[in-house]
């Protein structure tokens, strides 16, 4: 479907590798400036050492053996955003933040997202579709994100490729979402004490597989951008992540506190 542009200013943020709590505490901050400016910024990141992300409300208290975890490295954090555990290491985030405007439902905003990462992937030569409509998101579990592809997600050769969660706060949105480059998210598997699901999980897709190569973030960050020119704002232009350093600043005791990660 083809969506008409809006009278919309976008920004374009490509940020450094940061840490998990940093990623959360900057794309809240983003949400806010949405709220309070009215332009919307597409970003894309990475994150210095391997984490796990948790969703919103997804149970994780006593799921996770974090001995082992920190053996390996890996961090912890809770997403402002639902849907379930996220292994950030051999992948690329993207984030969007916007106003919410009248009328524009969850999916609207949803399928409009999702041409332009289409329209992104497209330009790396992958040809990604959507999760077929009566596919129904699962439940908040401790099963990997990208076990199964939810309604309105992108597949590949009928793999999942990119998992998205969205939050409305304020009369603004936060979608952000995983983007494989390489498969390690059988990874979660290790840490997890026990698990739920008895059959195997399937292999999801990834843009290496996909591509036959493995392409850079920077790469994917030039084509995810000049998919939102040609699809949204054809003089979109960056954002310094400075600009959001004091907003940022204000939502990370957040992200960093314990009683968040372990709600639940």
């Amino acid at each position: 479907m083809t969506y008409p542009r809006r009278n919309r200013r976008w920004r374009l943020l490509f940020a450094p590798p940061r840490r998990g709590t940093e990623n959360m505490a900057r794309d809240m901050a983003l949400l806010r400036r949405a709220r309070d400016t009215d332009e919307a910024v597409f970003a894309v990141y990475g994150w210095i050492s391997p984490t796990l992300s948790l969703g919103r409300n997804q149970r994780a208290k006593g799921c996770y053996d974090l001995d082992l975890m920190r053996t390996a490295g890996v961090d912890v954090v809770r997403r402002p955003t639902g849907g379930r555990a996220l292994l950030h290491n051999r992948e690329v985030t993207y984030s969007v933040t916007a106003r919410v405007e009248t009328g524009d439902s969850l999916r609207d905003s949803c399928n409009r997202i999702n041409t332009i990462l289409l329209n992104g992937l497209g330009k790396l030569g992958v040809q990604a579709s959507v999760a077929a409509p009566h596919t129904r998101a699962p439940r908040p579990t401790d099963a990997p994100c990208f076990a199964t592809p939810a309604r309105g997600e992108l597949i590949a050769g009928g793999r999942k490729l990119v998992g998205s969660a969205q939050w409305r706060e304020d009369g603004a949105l936060l979608q952000h979402g995983s983007i494989l480059i390489e498969n390690d998210q059988s990874m979660i598997a290790m840490f997890a004490r026990g698990s739920t699901d008895a059959a195997p999980i399937p292999l999801p897709a990834t843009l290496a597989d996909t591509l036959g190569r493995t392409p850079t973030s920077h790469e994917i960050a030039c084509a995810l951008f000049d998919a939102v020119r040609d699809r949204e704002d054809g003089d979109a232009i960056p954002l310094d992540e400075s600009e959001v350093r004091s907003l940022s600043l204000a939502e990370l005791p957040r992200f960093e506190n314990e009683l968040w990660t372990w709600r639940r």
